[in-house]
């Protein structure tokens, strides 16, 4: 079991001072544009990845004239009792206590207290860039398996010390074959583990995607779903072999587990070019639901869900089976923000369920 019990945010975004509690497994949130609902998640999301949703840096979050932030939450975690506190000084230098126990590696906490989001914007998961696609794969497996991220940070250092060897290359027009020879082997030991783990997720997690499509939209719509990878077909140190005078010309590298994607199709046709806005909302709720069934699998308990305007664009059938299936049949915390408060009621209502209601002025 993990539910968020309370929540006090200072200088935090649009808060100055406040706090929350939530004493159901259900919560709405609802308020004009501007009042901070999203903002609220965000804390949440803060508690469990150590770092805003939207944003890499820590400063944009303070409050306009504010200096530093904290935000503080305590949890029931399984059969403990846990609080957490973010707090980033006036230095910028952030720290992350767990029971009043400073956080030595911020790494080794994500997964503890496992999160799932989902805003409007995610839909570029599937319309932006391949970059966009493997940092959201990144951030579900990150949570079941601690060392896939480690692997994943030596492999992202690893592949900046062999891009700068290669621009020295070019600059000086001398190889260092020695040194080029340790970061492949580096490189491709890191790669391998970060690609199995990956062939392995996708196994489990691209079934599941195609199964909630379907709850939700009640048409599986001819979708499929593809891991791409070069290591599908040639092993890692082949591919930097093959590409290494590519890599010289253009100094960097072009081979890798950096390069991976999910091809995303609906009738053998680019899913992003035909699909229409509720086809697009209907796949992006079944890519993160699949996420948090297989957090809840490999946990044994309902990560966090929180739904930030979820309303917009999701016709009330497929957003009655989307309440149906996460509220009522399986067993966890959910935030659902709202503009529209008799509108988040409706819902809430018509699905039978108990809930809290927080509004926002």
């Amino acid at each position: 079991m993990l539910q968020l019990q309370n929540i006090s945010l200072l200088h935090f975004k649009n808060y100055i001072q406040q706090q929350f509690v939530f004493d159901t497994k259900v919560i709405g949130i609802c308020g004009s544009n501007g009042t901070g609902k999203t903002n609220l998640l965000d804390a949440i999301y803060y508690l469990s990845f150590t770092k805003s949703y939207f944003t890499n840096s820590d400063a944009t979050n303070v409050h306009q004239g504010k200096i530093g932030m904290r935000i503080e939450g305590n949890f029931l975690h399984t059969t403990q009792h846990n609080q957490l506190v973010c707090i980033l000084r006036e230095n910028n230098k952030k720290e992350f206590l767990l029971n009043g126990e400073n956080v030595k590696k911020f790494s080794e906490h994500i997964g503890n207290y496992p999160c799932v989001i989902i805003t409007p914007d995610d839909t570029t998961i599937f319309t932006g860039n391949s970059e966009l696609r493997r940092k959201y794969i990144d951030t579900i497996i990150s949570q079941i398996n601690n060392s896939y991220l480690l692997h994943l940070i030596e492999y992202n250092k690893i592949l900046l010390q062999r891009n700068s060897l290669l621009k020295q290359a070019a600059e000086l027009n001398i190889l260092n074959e020695d040194v080029l020879l340790i970061l492949n082997n580096q490189l491709t030991q890191k790669a391998t583990h970060i690609f199995n783990e990956r062939k392995l997720f996708f196994e489990n997690y691209l079934p599941l995607v195609l199964n909630y499509y379907t709850k939700i939209a009640n048409n599986n719509d001819n979708i499929l779903l593809n891991y791409q990878s070069a290591l599908q077909e040639t092993p890692m140190q082949i591919l930097l072999q093959q590409a290494l005078q590519k890599d010289i010309a253009l100094q960097r590298t072009t081979v890798g587990i950096h390069k991976d994607d999910v091809e995303i199709l609906m009738n053998e046709i680019s899913f992003k070019t035909i699909a229409s806005q509720g086809q697009r909302k209907s796949l992006l709720f079944a890519l993160k639901l699949a996420e948090w069934q297989i957090l809840k699998n490999k946990k044994g308990y309902a990560p966090l869900l929180l739904l930030d305007d979820v309303f917009e664009k999701l016709d009330e059938n497929r957003m009655n089976n989307l309440l149906k299936w996460v509220c009522k049949e399986e067993d966890g915390q959910i935030f659902i923000t709202d503009t529209h408060k008799e509108r988040l009621q409706h819902s809430l209502q018509k699905a039978n369920i108990d809930f809290q209601l927080i509004e926002l002025a």
